[in-house]
Order: structure tokens, then sequence, then C-alpha cells
């Protein structure tokens, strides 16, 4: 029988609706292979369990891996404040674990570790990755070592032929199964004796691109004095789970800080650091406007589309940058002290000009169709599982810039 593993190794649970429902669909769809979900840590564990109903369908075991050595856990007490130590000792210290699967499926590309420095060459792998935005991270040249990715859409699988000198026959456009399993939409926060619009404000962690740790407190600070708008805060989950925040795609360096205990209590502003509704699309389903920076959930948000405002904080020069593509979702300011007109341009000039924009550079990024993206996938890993070439592909491009 084959044995397909999945596997969810990270500090938190965000990227997980992006290949669990794939792992439940291939269950449905092929009783003849063993699914494995593998998990690194208790938070994981529980999340599997929640997204499944409260227990395993038939045809799915859960295995937990844990750091074997005294020196792992060591390591990870010292350097787990700011770096993921954790994340990565993992690989070395499940060796047998891995080497008994026949395909692993994994939503991020540190798990290569185990063909770059492991030597698990015949361990066969398959990308789903968490998220669908523009950042140059996601189409680095190492997408190349999988042996299998199954892509969002058309905008993906042209970058990462393009770019990251993916072999087309490996690529398979499958669709986006976090939307199978995505809260409906509906406004997520009651507030206070109010129907103002919500904005939801939802800086990436990623500190040379953030507009957190520049501009972050002013922008709380300008929803705290305001009247005319509520705010949601819920920033990408890892930006206050460590002290530091670190990124290798180019190295840099943020301190995340504390929050002020007077942004928690105003009535119009409602703080979300670490809830699974970070994570299952809530706020970006029920929110009015969209304020950001380089997050992917913006295309989330663009399911409907609706007005979008991006605070460039690091003097970047969008014009014809695809990683900065969904910039032309909406208007682009500097910082804080413009919020007032960018907002005010973002609502009166959705309709025109940017709604027409969002719906082209959503259909580029996403290729949905009838059937569930999940079951899609999960077609795709079966015929993968037998060695056979996945059926479908995408419908006709959609080109959005």
């Amino acid at each position: 029988m084959t044995r397909i593993g999945f596997l969810f190794n990270h500090d938190q649970i965000h990227q997980m609706a992006h290949s669990l429902p794939v792992a439940m669909a291939l269950a449905r769809v092929d009783s003849s292979v063993e699914i494995i979900i593998a998990t690194t840590n208790d938070l994981l564990a529980r999340e599997v369990l929640r997204l499944m109903g409260g227990a395993a369908p038939a045809g799915v075991r859960l295995v937990a891996l844990r750091l074997r050595t005294i020196s792992a856990r060591s390591a990870e007490m010292v350097l787990g404040g700011m770096l993921p130590a954790a994340k990565i000792l993992v690989y070395r210290d499940n060796l047998e674990f891995f080497r008994s699967l026949d395909l692993l499926v994994v939503t991020e590309r540190t798990s290569l570790l185990l063909k770059t420095r492991y030597g698990l060459s015949s361990l066969r792998m398959i990308l789903i990755d968490h998220g669908a935005g523009d950042r140059a991270i996601g189409f680095g040249k190492s997408a190349a070592l999988f042996d299998h990715i199954l892509a969002a859409g058309p905008k993906i699988r042209d970058r990462l032929t393009r770019e990251a000198g993916v072999r087309p026959d490996r690529l398979t456009i499958t669709g986006y199964p976090k939307f199978d399993i995505a809260a409906e939409k509906g406004r997520p926060i009651k507030f206070r004796d109010s129907d103002r619009p919500i904005v939801l404000y939802n800086p990436h962690v990623s500190p040379h691109l953030s507009s957190w740790y520049k501009q972050g407190r002013a922008v709380l600070n300008y929803f705290l004095a305001s009247e005319r708008y509520n705010l949601i805060f819920a920033p990408h989950i890892m930006m206050f789970e460590r002290r530091m925040a670190v990124t290798i795609d180019k190295l840099s360096f943020g301190i995340p800080g504390k929050l002020h205990s007077r942004y928690a209590a105003a009535p119009n502003i409602h703080i979300d650091l670490g809830s699974t509704a970070l994570t299952d699309m809530t706020y970006t389903n029920g929110a009015d406007i969209y304020l950001g920076d380089v997050s992917s959930q913006v295309y989330e948000f663009l399911r409907t589309p609706r007005p979008c405002l991006f605070l460039n904080c690091h003097d970047i020069n969008p014009d014809q940058d695809l990683n900065f593509a969904h910039w032309l979702a909406g208007p682009v300011i500097s910082g804080a002290h413009h919020l007032d007109r960018g907002l005010a341009e973002a609502v009166d000039d959705h309709p025109t000009d940017y709604h027409p924009v969002q719906q082209q550079l959503f259909d580029h990024t996403f290729d949905l169709t009838a059937e569930p993206s999940s079951m899609r996938a999960a077609r795709a890993i079966a015929f993968i599982a037998r060695g056979e070439k996945p059926e479908g592909g995408s419908s006709p491009d959609r080109l959005a810039y």
C-alpha cells in the first residue's frame, strides 16, 4: 500500500488549511493508499482534530513527530524565541518516519532539507503552497527541487516556470483548497453600538516589507481617534509569536514589541494576535476595507472585490514589479498620515477604477471550478502516487496586468 504523508511542521496553524482538506478528500477518493497526518507539536495536533470535526476519518492516521535528543531540545530553548530551531531539527530526528513514506505533501520549502541535507532523494515530495501571493520568496529556485507542485492558478504556474525553472510537467493547477473550508462571509465582529465600516489591518511579519515596524502603531493611533471606522487588527499569525522576527529571503530583523492596553480597550478596535479566525478567512470574508502591505491574504479578501489600501513604508517602486502586483488593487500610501486620503480614495474609486482590476487579479491567481479544489488536488496526488501524469490543468489564462 502506498504511504502518503501530509506534514505540518510550524509553530502556528496558518499553513494547515491549505493541505489538510486535500488529505481528507484523498481519503474519499482513493482507499488504496495509507494517509498519515504528521504534526510536530500539540497545537498543530489539536488544530488537525478541530478541522476534521473531532476525529480522523477512515483511511487517515495521525502521527506525532517530536525532537528526540537533548541537544535538539536545548537548541530550541536557546533559539526558539528568535529562530525556528525545532522546525529544522525535527527532520533529522525523524528520518526513519520520512524514509517509510512513498510521497510527502508539504506546504513550505524547509522540508526540502530531507533531500538536500539528509539524502532522501527517493522520497517524492509534493508542494501545496500556503497562500497565493506575489512575494518573490514564493518563486525561488528551490521550488524546482519538488517532484510536483499543485498550483492555485495560472499566475503561480507561470512564475514558477519562468522564475524558478520548474518544469511544466511538474506543475498541475488544482485551485485553492483553503476556500473549501473557509468561514462563511458575514460581519466577523459586532462592535459596540456601531455599524461603521470595518477596516481590516493585516500587516505581514517580514521586517523588510511589513508596515508594522515603521508605521503600525501610528495606524492603530489613527483608528483609536477615528469616529468613522471600526478596526480589526489581525496581523500575520507569526507577528507576535517570537521576540524577534527574522526573515531569510532578505536577511532582516524586526522587534514586534508589545501593544499598549489602550488599543484593546477602545470600543472601535478589535485585536486578534493568535486565534483560528486569523487563518480561516473570518476577517477577510467579513471586513469592508482591506489595509495591508504584502500579505497574500489580500487575494483571499478579493474573493469578493472590495476597497483595498496599501502601505508602502520602504520606498519600494512597484512599477512593472510582479512582486507587488496586488498593489494594483487599490491606492498606495507611504504612511499613516495619509490614511484619511487613502481610505477615501479606496472607497470612492473602487467601483470604476479598482473593482475590474481586482477581478482580473483574482481570476489570474485562482483557477476555480465547480469541483472543490481539495478534490482536484486529491485526484492529482492519486495519479502521482500511481506514477501517472495528473489529469486536468487550467482554464484559459486570464492575464491580469
